[in-house]
């Protein structure tokens, strides 16, 4: 099965930035610096952040479906970060390197399946996922922290 991993896209983090940390504060969000790698994954360019880089820590709604699922929770934005674009079948390493949960999705948007596993054994449970016609698409979380990292869907 072939699937391909999206990112965030970059627009609607990018007024943060230009926000003090009182505003920032105001909207739930905080200001920080990275201080170790890997250790603050950007969900926009999917890359950790370097020490030293500034990223933006805020909630963000993963999971808008009108359904019992319905969820957000924390994420990090680098300031200079790029939209990735994953190829066909590629996990980048910011997947690789940590305990993953993955949550599938039917189209109704209730949990069909879930499984928790190592990040470099995403492509065999991606495909065992979506190889169930009644899957519609997956999120990715980190395991530990259950920050939201990334959806997956058949490509």
């Amino acid at each position: 099965m072939t699937f391909r991993i999206s990112a965030l896209p970059l627009a609607p983090f990018q007024p943060f930035f230009a926000l003090d940390d009182q505003a920032l504060l105001a909207r739930g969000a905080r200001r920080c610096v990275a201080d170790e790698k890997p250790g603050f994954p950007c969900r926009v360019s999917l890359e950790d952040a370097t020490p030293g880089e500034q990223l933006i820590l805020l909630n963000f709604e993963h999971q808008p479906a009108h359904s019992p699922y319905r969820a957000s929770g924390p994420i990090f934005v680098r300031e200079a970060a790029r939209e990735a674009v994953p190829g066909i079948g590629q996990v980048p390493e910011s997947l690789r390197l940590r305990l993953l949960s993955v949550r599938a999705y039917d189209a109704a948007d209730l949990i069909a399946d879930a499984e928790v596993i190592e990040g470099r054994d995403l492509e065999p449970l991606v495909a065992r996922f979506l190889d169930d016609e009644a899957v519609a698409y997956l999120h990715v979380h980190y395991a530990r922290r259950g920050c939201y990292a990334a959806r997956i869907d058949r490509a």
